[in-house]
């Protein structure tokens, strides 16, 4: 069990996005180098992984959803294949309306970027693109959508629609609802801008600065630069990670095809590979052609540490949204009524406490929250208490 939390997959058509989504999921999405072969979004159950805790108890986990590998626990999590984005999305060309309302149900955003520069603008083939073009390109429109919603409020707030005392981020937070911000946030963000709280002070530039800053703390972004098995996106990797300019960013190179003929190998059992490993065994007999695309990817893992697939996945939902996997221990230490030993992962969110936690595993528990216990120290937890990464918590509660 864990708190729903959706990456969005997000991308111009032909970038290998629908790859990526398969790869990951193992689920039969139509790939097709060419644009709108997704339409609706897609959603399926991507993994995360986390260092099992019940190794430490000497005991072996029974896991309720997703599995546990060598100590390996692969966590659920929601995966969405949003439909295919053009320039000018913002303004409704292609499936533009779609996209964004598609956008907004996820937490953050894996923006998957054909590195090898051999898909344009409108995902047609071609030599020689700019990733970097598609890294703006994308920013570009979020931002134009953000900024059209924020003048919406800016609009409502001038035009007289909110009661005398009502502050401008109070205005936003409401007109922004939808992008899970709150007026405290709004706040910190106009003071980080530092435009003041006065609209009509505000130019064109400070009201798309603002709409950027609320863009980059409710939709954060990873880059999953795909294609990394070619000379050229190397190449044009090397070059942007090394530009300044895009420090701000979290680019994780990836090769999405290695990673589903890594999968579909394994489920055939050809090679026994771990989704996220170094590498992996060759354990059938295979023809010489087959031996000799294996050995190109396994030259990729030795290159890159592994597909990336995986790494992007868990940089999104642990680096840059700072989730938090908790496992729920029970009255014997780790098991539970039925005998399972730590069945249930929990991916949080950051900063949560004790009480949060039992919240998260039941509204009842939460309300009758007394205290929590450390199953690996047997030390008593306030409700104040913050949760950390991979603990094991007993909760105390009247219901």
């Amino acid at each position: 069990m864990s708190t729903s939390y959706r990456i969005g997959l997000v991308g111009k058509p032909s970038v290998g996005k629908s790859s990526f989504f398969n790869a990951a999921t193992m689920n039969d999405v139509p790939e097709g180098a060419y644009p709108f072969t997704t339409i609706d979004p897609s959603v399926g159950e991507a993994y995360v992984r986390v260092d099992c805790a019940a190794p430490e108890f000497d005991e072996e986990c029974t896991p309720s959803v997703g599995y546990c590998d060598h100590g390996t626990r692969f966590v659920p999590t929601k995966l969405v294949d949003v439909a295919g984005l053009i320039p000018g999305a913002h303004e409704g060309n292609g499936l533009g309306n779609q996209f964004l309302s598609d956008l907004n149900e996820t937490d953050v955003l894996v923006h998957v970027v054909d590195f090898s520069g051999e898909t344009d603008a409108e995902g047609e083939p071609t030599e020689g693109h700019d990733p970097r073009d598609d890294i703006a390109f994308l920013e570009e429109e979020l931002d134009q959508w953000y900024l059209g919603v924020l003048e919406k409020g800016i609009n409502r707030y001038e035009t007289g629609y909110t009661t005398e005392d009502d502050a401008i981020e109070a205005e936003l937070a409401e007109q922004m609802s939808a992008f899970k911000t709150t007026e405290d946030e709004i706040k910190r963000l106009i003071r980080r801008v530092d435009v003041g709280f006065d609209p009509d002070e505000w130019d064109e530039d400070d009201r798309l600065e603002l709409a950027r800053e609320i863009r980059k703390e409710t939709k954060p972004m990873v880059i999953a630069a795909n294609k990394m098995d070619t000379p050229e996106a190397q190449a044009n990797f090397a070059e942007i990670t090394s530009d300044p300019d895009y420090d701000h960013l979290t680019i994780v190179p990836c090769s999405a095809h290695a990673e589903k003929a890594l999968k579909s190998a394994d489920q055939a059992g050809v090679v026994d590979y771990r989704p996220g490993d170094p590498d992996f065994d060759i354990v059938d007999d295979v023809s010489g052609e087959q031996e000799q695309g294996l050995e190109r990817i396994r030259d990729f893992l030795e290159e890159f540490g592994a597909t990336g697939v995986q790494a992007a996945l868990e940089t999104a939902l642990f680096d840059v949204l700072g989730v938090t996997p908790v496992f729920p221990g029970g009255a014997n230490g780790l098991g539970n009524e039925r005998g399972e030993v730590l069945p249930d992962c929990y991916l949080i969110p950051p900063n949560s406490t004790a009480e949060d936690f039992a919240y998260s595993l039941h509204s009842d528990i939460g309300d009758g929250f007394l205290h929590a216990i450390d199953c690996r120290t047997n030390r008593q937890l306030g409700k104040e208490y913050e949760v950390e990464a991979r603990d094991v918590i007993e909760v105390i509660t009247t219901n």
